[in-house]
């Protein structure tokens, strides 16, 4: 218990040092935007290509994959059924709403957690790869379809964008040096190394600079709220189940996979909604609340789950 504090610790230390920064502008009015480029463009790639070479490939996307999809498709189907019945929102809305319920931050907010928390920085990687192989890619086909039926061209290089992004080709390197069993050389591992140092401290802190004059005033909503307990409570509930009776993992696992669930909607979300102009205020208010249950419902998954 005194590990997950400390964690917890360290992980609030340095999102309170980029809400300091700014609330206090000392890097100017982009600071943010160029803090988290910097983390999405240089420190996260490496950090993954560095983790990645030394993990278990094939237990990676075997079990651990299987469970994270199952808590996923849970939240998906429940966000579509209730959605539609309840809400009656557009297809596009469904679409973001979708995403807003089930897609995990598993690079900024994850990669420190797992770091800190869970002390296995790869227990993320699931989850990341789901997303950037399969949810992104499938969203963002159905918003263009949606959009720009005609124009196949540009729909097939949109549905294609995501292979080029740097989070994705930083995995995909680093399953093939671990399924190769290459190894880098010290001329290129050590530069590796330092920069994959700016990935955790440096996506804390543009968090927390991003937290900065935001409101939690479009929380009552009612998809805000439904997408919200969705994420935040419903698909680490579900991820536990399957993976403790459905699929029988250790002690250990069972509490990774249900942490990683835990985290709080990706900001890519948000991006998306912008990128195709639908449902901001939902992605932008579910990122932010979930965000603020993640402290509470990662303590209570730390108290009530053996590890």
């Amino acid at each position: 218990m005194s590990g997950v504090l400390t964690g917890f610790v360290v992980v609030a230390s340095l999102v309170a040092v980029g809400w300091v920064l700014g609330r206090t502008g000392v890097l100017g009015p982009t600071g943010q935007v160029v803090v988290s480029r910097l983390v999405f463009f240089v420190g996260s790639p490496a950090l993954l290509v560095q983790t990645l070479a030394e993990a278990d490939v094939h237990l990676l996307l075997s079990t651990q994959l299987l469970v994270s999809a199952s808590g996923v498709a849970v939240c998906v189907l429940a966000w579509l059924v209730l959605a539609c019945w309840r809400l009656g929102l557009r297809r596009d809305d469904l679409v973001i709403g979708s995403l807003a319920s089930s897609f995990v931050n598993a690079a900024n907010i994850g990669l420190p957690v797992a770091a800190y928390v869970l002390d296995d920085v790869t227990a993320v990687l699931p989850a990341l790869l789901l997303q950037m192989v399969v949810l992104g890619p499938v969203a963002l086909g159905v918003l263009d379809v949606s959009r720009h039926g005609a124009e196949g061209g540009r729909s097939l290089r949109r549905l294609l964008a995501p292979l080029a992004n740097p989070v994705l080709v930083g995995s995909a390197l680093g399953l093939l040096l671990s399924a190769t069993g290459w190894t880098l050389p010290t001329a290129l591992a050590q530069p590796l190394g330092l920069l994959a140092g700016l990935a955790i401290p440096g996506a804390l802190v543009a968090f927390g600079m991003s937290l900065h004059g935001r409101s939690l005033a479009g929380w009552r909503r009612p998809e805000v709220l439904l997408a919200s307990a969705l994420k935040g409570l419903v698909q680490p509930a579900a991820t536990y189940c399957v993976a403790r009776f459905a699929v029988g993992l250790d002690d250990a696992a069972v509490f990774a996979a249900t942490v990683v669930a835990a985290l709080p909607t990706a900001q890519n979300v948000f991006t998306f909604a912008v990128r195709y102009g639908v449902a901001r205020d939902l992605a932008r208010d579910t990122v932010l609340v979930t965000t603020v249950l993640l402290v509470p419902v990662l303590l209570g998954l730390s108290l009530l789950l053996p590890r």
